[in-house]
């Protein structure tokens, strides 16, 4: 469990938004650390970089410890989520948790990472909408978890699931008064 909250933890868009002379990714938009915060500065080379780091902390957090067996690569999996979303480094305020959530399915039961990536590729591109593709994303993944997977897999996903919901209320908050940013718009 502590692993994988340490290796969710690391804050990519902070570092790389840093790194790049961005500035602070917290003072920019949402002022998570996240992917789609990060596109928000225009980079999209350093918002791809951190899109994919983001989902490699769920993803190797699963396959390190999957070795022990399933359950305990599904934990870790849980726990580098929870890492990214309360970073202990950051005072527990970092990402939204979709692309670790997503690296946590591709490792753990990848045709649900599938599933995931089509839905919220098609509801983007007509919707144009990043927090909305991700939330129909992961209302459909949840699902789908709870009716068809085990008991320690299917909380786990439930639980991730839940908290990227709760993580997404100023986002929702936005879409019913449509005043949400669409992808590839800078925040105002």
């Amino acid at each position: 469990m502590a692993a994988g909250y340490l290796i969710g933890s690391i804050p990519f868009g902070l570092i790389f938004t840093h790194l790049a002379g961005l500035g602070d990714i917290r003072t920019i938009g949402s002022g998570n650390t996240g992917a789609t915060n990060v596109l928000r500065t225009g980079n999209r080379k350093i918002a791809a970089f951190t899109l994919l780091c983001d989902i490699l902390k769920g993803l190797i957090a699963v396959l390190i410890f999957s070795v022990y067996g399933p359950v305990l690569g599904i934990i870790a999996g849980l726990f580098a989520f929870l890492g990214h979303v309360f970073p202990i480094w950051l005072g527990f305020r970092g990402g939204k948790g979709v692309a670790t959530y997503l690296g946590v399915l591709i490792g753990a039961i990848w045709p649900y990472a599938i599933i995931f990536n089509l839905i919220w590729l098609m509801t983007a591109i007509i919707t144009r909408y990043s927090s909305f593709s991700a939330i129909l994303a992961t209302v459909v993944v949840t699902v789908f978890a709870f009716l068809s997977l085990p008991s320690t897999t299917s909380w786990s996903i439930i639980l991730m699931g839940t908290i990227i919901i709760v993580k997404h209320y100023t986002n929702i908050q936005r879409l019913c008064k449509r005043t949400e940013n669409r992808i590839g718009q800078k925040a105002k």
